[in-house]
């Protein structure tokens, strides 16, 4: 058991626009948290089409969404407004009371709720002490602010261990 372990995502993957949320579906997942900046778009980026066009497709498939964010509500409000999502700003996260709120919103439970975001000490950590699955995503952009990139430098022995721990399972 690594020191790290209370970090590793329960999934490390390149990007939200390749998960196969139909299997997240079937494995009993009904609601799905998300993070915005580097998750969904390029840090401080608007919603683009493919954003829209994700949220139309999970609502279809019978998810329920919360956008996540540390950001404060003029950023968050017109994202989740375009995706159609609810939201919570200025969550504090890796504190867990927002994450079970954020739960709470959208009705579902702990048990079948998922949590999908691109920073192990935020998102992962966070997602981990309120119980969630959590996903793990390659930033979409390097181009970060100078505190992300710091975090980034020691994510990097986190995501190696839990990589190969990953690797001995195969």
């Amino acid at each position: 058991m690594s020191i790290f372990s209370n970090l590793y995502p329960d999934e490390y993957r390149d990007s939200v626009y390749t998960l196969d949320f139909k299997e997240y579906y079937r494995m009993g997942y009904r609601g799905i948290l998300f993070d915005i900046d580097n998750t969904l778009v390029p840090h401080g980026a608007p919603s683009t089409d493919k954003a829209v066009k994700l949220f139309e497709m999970l609502r279809q498939l019978g998810f329920h969404t919360c956008l996540i964010s540390n950001n404060k509500e003029p950023r968050v409000k017109p994202f989740a407004d375009d995706v159609k999502s609810e939201y919570v700003y200025n969550a504090h996260k890796p504190m867990k009371k927002n994450y079970l709120e954020a739960v709470k919103i959208i009705g579902t439970e702990v048990s079948n709720t998922m949590f999908i975001g691109d920073q192990i000490f935020t998102d992962v950590y966070g997602a981990k002490r309120a119980g969630l699955y959590s996903v793990l995503l390659k930033p979409i952009n390097p181009k970060e602010e100078i505190q992300i990139v710091l975090k980034r430098y020691l994510e990097k022995p986190i995501i190696n261990a839990y990589l190969k721990k990953e690797n001995k399972k195969k």
